[in-house]
């Protein structure tokens, strides 16, 4: 008897399709949505209008649309939302670009097995992990910091220049053996390299341990007064200029971002209004807005042509407050009509995410390919 898979798999044999589709069987399914990523859309991983129908157990289907244009070879993969989870072959090596040049009728596509939570990875793709150094002067703070920089892979095998993005929390980005667990940003750093993208430089700042909320807190707030606008300081006119003066970086403000959780993601907003000519990019998971619920925007002047990017994320099992005070921050930062023509907000929602570096880590490759890599709104 067969199965109800290869039922189907026979009924499209006979069929004659004016528009291609695509009919995907995989040996190893669960509930993740399966999409379409290609040259199409810009490799977008998780794109609403390329994501396939599940129509049975390890079998989907997508039909595109009657006014699609077609490139002149279709190149694809299937992922299950990002890089962390797309198509591996039954060894769990990478598959190449899938091609295709039809533009009617039925192709058949077979998966054998996909990436879960980024594993396996290739070491040979990890970042360079340069310690900057042990004790590296904050002037502004009259104290000093150990910094490193992630470098791409291959950074001294090549003449490239990358963008950069500067990270708070170095202790909990890469460190195996931080006591909260940590992003694992170099393990999926090289994941999105293995896939040609993802190349970047990070630098990644410790935080100040006992210091760490008050050097976060800018102004005078809830928490008292903050050394927040010293260390934007620091970071701006100190480390930015060493940086671009030391690694082959892109120094432009659109090739900028900083960023970071809770206080570290405070701190980075507050960086991108004090200096929106410096970071085009911001990246800010579960800020805690909560220290000024009344953040104000009336003196800021985002007055650059290039636009600003902001990748907002937030759990919805972090507190009792924190979607709310999220998508308040982006109302209020968007009702300037000139602000909201001049920025780009994705704001990510997590209806289960807790406040900690698991799930940070699984929307960390997310905000870099939006903020570093897609065009997508």
């Amino acid at each position: 008897m067969k199965s109800p898979k290869q039922t189907v798999l026979d009924e499209v044999d006979d069929l004659t399709e004016p528009q291609l589709n695509i009919l995907l069987t995989t040996d190893e399914d669960d509930d993740r949505p399966v999409y379409l990523s290609g040259n199409f859309n810009q490799w977008h991983t998780q794109d609403p209008l390329f994501e396939m129908e599940r129509i049975g157990n390890g079998l989907y289907h997508y039909k595109f649309a009657p006014d699609f244009v077609y490139p002149d070879e279709l190149l694809y993969k299937f992922t299950k939302g990002d890089w962390s989870e797309v198509e591996i072959d039954k060894y769990g090596n990478r598959t190449e670009n899938r091609s295709c040049k039809q533009h009617t009728g039925v192709r058949k596509e077979h998966v054998d097995k996909w990436r879960h939570n980024w594993l396996p990875f290739r070491s040979h793709f990890l970042p360079k992990i340069e310690l900057i150094s042990e004790e590296f002067e904050m002037p502004q703070l009259n104290k000093k910091r150990k910094i490193w920089a992630l470098l791409p892979h291959d950074y001294d095998k090549s003449q490239e220049h990358y963008p950069v993005l500067y990270l708070q929390d170095a202790q909990n980005l890469f460190n195996e053996n931080a006591k909260y667990g940590n992003w694992e940003i170099d393990k999926k750093l090289a994941v999105m390299s293995e896939y040609k993208i993802g190349k970047i430089i990070i630098i990644a700042i410790e935080h100040a341990e006992q210091d760490r909320i008050k050097e976060y807190n800018v102004g005078k707030t809830v928490l008292g007064a903050g050394q927040g606008k010293k260390y934007i300081r620091f970071v701006t006119d100190t480390l930015k200029p060493f940086v671009d003066k030391k690694y082959r970086t892109k120094p432009e403000r659109e090739h900028t971002g900083i960023g970071g959780s809770s206080m570290g993601g405070l701190v980075s907003i507050y960086s991108g209004l004090m200096y929106p000519e410096v970071y085009g990019k911001l990246m800010i998971f579960s800020p805690s807005l909560w220290v000024v619920p009344k953040m104000n925007f009336s003196g800021v002047e985002f007055d650059e042509p290039a636009d600003t990017k902001i990748y907002l994320y937030a759990g919805g099992d972090e507190s009792a407050t924190m979607i709310k005070h999220v998508k308040q921050f982006k109302n209020n930062l968007v009702q300037n009509a000139f602000v909201s023509d001049k920025m780009k907000i994705k704001l990510s929602i997590n209806a289960l995410g807790k406040h900690n570096e698991i799930y940070w880590s699984d929307e960390f490759p997310k905000a870099i390919e939006w903020l570093y890599f897609s065009n997508k709104d």
